[in-house]
């Protein structure tokens, strides 16, 4: 019965481009991983690593957090549904573009769960990455597929080492780039552009070394460009994402302003925390106001 009500919704919601989630406040969707691991995730949380500093974009959109072994979303309509399935089930959409980048999140997303093993973990992002590059194949005019394809691209650097990902970066920072431009409204993809920049400018001279050994004239970027996507991310949703609010005071504490430092570094700190990563947020920014005096 389960699998039949999710093919029902998946075929009219999913293939139909109408929106599947909706932010906080909402119905929602409930998906066990603790002891299914064929599970189908509708919607999830964002995330990319991107060098060293490792950033983790955790908790946008819908997901806000993770309870024990169930990871709530949120659906248009007010059913509750056990998201449970088989693989042969979604066999049906395996060739569809906007199916296979979701797919590839919902992968991302049970590699990310607090508690799966280093092995599991792994070869659910090689998983991931393998729904996102189809869905690349598919159809490279659909935003979600270049932002999902970049993500991942990063994510396998955490397998490979620092050389894989400088070697990758900038086919990373290309897809993210098309992604914006098919769809600037995303706050998600700008902000992870300007992280991409933050980590560039900051560069220890160890890996510039190595970035100039990989391609002669390394990548480059500035604290400026970053402070302009982040800025850019606020202003295309205020308030979407802790980190992109602690990310603004860094910034502009590496400009040596520090009168705007202090201001988003306290819009930080007081960003009502719900997930672990909005409450580590709150900690750093705690820590940062005090130094700043």
């Amino acid at each position: 019965m389960t699998g039949t009500l999710l093919m029902r919704f998946l075929t009219r919601s999913l293939l139909s481009g109408n929106p599947i989630i909706r932010s906080r406040g909402v119905a929602s969707f409930i998906w066990t991983t603790a002891k299914r691991t064929n599970a189908f995730l509708i919607s999830g949380r964002v995330a990319f690593c991107l060098g060293l500093p490792t950033v983790c974009y955790l908790g946008h959109e819908a997901y806000r957090g993770i309870h024990s072994a169930a990871v709530v979303f949120a659906l248009e309509k007010g059913d509750f549904l056990n998201g449970i399935t088989h693989e042969s089930t979604l066999r049906g959409f395996s060739n569809d573009v906007e199916f296979l980048w979701r797919l590839a999140r919902a992968t991302r997303d049970r590699a990310m769960v607090q508690g799966v093993p280093a092995d599991q973990k792994k070869a659910l992002v090689y998983e991931a990455f393998g729904y996102a590059e189809k869905a690349l194949e598919k159809d490279d005019a659909c935003f979600a597929s270049h932002k999902w394809y970049g993500i991942l691209l990063s994510d396998l650097g955490d397998y490979m080492g620092t050389k894989h990902k400088l070697e990758k970066s900038l086919v990373i920072r290309k897809h993210l780039e098309r992604a914006k431009e098919l769809n600037p409204n995303d706050p998600t993809t700008v902000y992870i552009l300007g992280y991409w920049c933050f980590s560039f400018a900051e560069l220890s001279w160890s890996l510039r070394k190595l970035a100039t050994v990989i391609f002669g004239t390394p990548p480059t970027s500035s604290y400026e460009e970053a402070l302009e996507f982040f800025l850019k991310a606020e202003e295309v949703k205020p308030g979407f994402y802790s980190k992109n609010l602690l990310m603004l005071g860094k910034t502009y504490l590496a400009l040596k302003d520090k009168e705007n430092a202090h201001l988003w570094l306290t819009k930080a700190r007081d960003y009502r925390p719900i997930t672990t990563e909005d409450k580590e947020v709150h900690q750093e920014a705690v820590q940062l106001l005090k130094r700043l005096g």
